[in-house]
């Protein structure tokens, strides 16, 4: 089967019209069905395709077409083209085009890339703004001469390079990044049923009691009350009182 054929069906179209080629002959040149070279045939496919002559455009010689109409087994091959078109020789990409109105803006396209960006190498910079080496250190440093004028502005927004090469440089900067270490299991959230399941009752703080069991601590309880027991006091005060006036008594009924 073969390749590089222009237009086929207008070729089969010509080929059934000024040949005498057998349908599997012609399907097998044309790149096409040995059915669709019959309805070419019978008029019932490509009816509004105007033939073209393969000779003419030098795909096909009248030697080649002949030879395959003695032999039916014979398949048809293309001509070798009159004209040899060389191959471009691809070169190495150098920095990108910056048409002579954005060049202006190329400074504040590079300030952006290093302050949003700075994990950009210096040749990946140049290749979306198009700049050099030298300018984007003085950026850099801070020692360009219009350092105190520069603003960071988006190269995409200033048309000096597509989102789609932005983000394909950022991509290949953060493959040469380190990988970062995992956190630590320890960090993690917890799980729903834990952080939602009642929390135990806390301890009691240090006690007596505790120290020196229930019957100790009854003790010095005991020995507290006694010892700041409001009746007892009241009543040793009332004492006092009475042996006063007692006294005040026999003093006046000796006089």
């Amino acid at each position: 089967m073969t390749t590089g054929l222009l237009m086929p069906k207008a070729t089969a179209v010509w080929l059934v019209e000024n040949t005498s080629l057998t349908f599997d002959q012609i399907a097998d040149f044309c790149n096409l069905h040995p059915l669709e070279v019959k309805g070419i045939a019978d008029g019932e496919v490509a009816t509004g395709i105007k033939g073209a002559d393969p000779v003419n455009m030098g795909q096909l010689t009248r030697e080649e077409i002949e030879r395959a109409q003695n032999d039916p087994a014979h398949k048809l091959r293309l001509a070798p083209p009159k004209v040899k078109i060389p191959e471009m020789k691809r070169s190495k990409r150098g920095p990108r085009y910056t048409p002579v109105s954005r060049r202006q803006d190329r400074p504040n396209a590079i300030l952006w890339l290093l302050r949003s960006h700075p994990e950009l190498k210096d040749a990946q910079i140049m290749r979306l703004v198009g700049t050099t080496k030298t300018t984007i250190q003085q950026i850099r440093d801070r020692t360009h001469w219009n350092s105190s004028q520069l603003q960071p502005l988006d190269p995409v927004t200033l048309g000096l390079c597509s989102q789609i090469d932005l983000d394909l440089e950022v991509k290949r900067s953060a493959k040469d990044r380190p990988a970062v270490a995992p956190a630590p299991a320890d960090d993690t959230l917890l799980p729903t049923d834990l952080s939602l399941a009642p929390q135990p009752a806390a301890e009691e703080p240090f006690s007596a009691e505790s120290a020196f069991g229930e019957s100790g601590g009854g003790q010095e309880r005991e020995r507290e009350e006694e010892r700041f027991d409001a009746d007892s006091v009241f009543a040793k005060l009332k004492g006092l009182k009475r042996e006063g006036g007692e006294e005040d008594e026999d003093g006046e009924s000796s006089r």
